[in-house]
């Protein structure tokens, strides 16, 4: 069975399932040290939010991919939220300001950042939007997120310029 041709979700995440867990332990390793999301919890979560046991069609391969993408970089985006959270009062060790106040925040600030200024960027173009959720928060390649689209990968380097430039401004002007 080609992975094209595949209707419900039962069948597509034994043909996916490798691929997404490295994908997610690609984008883990480039979290901060003591991130306690792993790889496997955010494939299984990702799961979870596209619908589990649910049998839900698939349109194909790509399809299932983008919904994924859109998985993970909520999942990634409330996990922020909660560490954001939890720093004011959730049991928290007493550690001197001076040591945390970069390090421990900065990648939890950076996810959020890039999550409310890339809503904002699919309001105005939904389709490079898509590009960067694939690219930033499940770590495809641009051959890979390129076939997912449906578009070129000279196509997708373009639109990721064009993303990239887009958002940095975005989460200049919010800060």
């Amino acid at each position: 069975m080609q992975p094209d041709e595949i209707q419900s979700t039962e069948q597509l995440l034994p043909l996916v399932y490798a691929e997404l867990r490295r994908l997610a332990a690609h984008k883990m390793a480039s979290e901060n040290p003591g991130q306690t999301l792993q790889p496997t919890a955010l494939v299984h979560e990702a799961w979870l939010k596209l619908g589990g046991e649910q049998n839900r069609n698939w349109q194909n391969r790509n399809h299932f991919f983008a919904a994924a993408a859109e998985a993970m970089r909520r999942i990634l985006t409330d996990n922020a939220r909660r560490k954001l959270r939890v720093r004011h009062g959730g049991g928290q060790q007493r550690v001197d300001l001076d040591e945390c106040a970069t390090f421990a925040d900065s990648e939890a600030d950076h996810i959020l950042a890039v999550s409310d200024a890339l809503e904002k960027f699919a309001k105005v173009d939904p389709q490079r939007a898509e590009l960067v959720k694939l690219r930033y928060f499940v770590g495809l390649n641009f051959a890979d997120a390129a076939e997912v689209l449906g578009i070129s990968e000279p196509t997708a380097k373009r639109y990721w310029s064009f993303a990239r430039a887009w958002l940095y401004e975005e989460i200049r002007s919010a800060r």
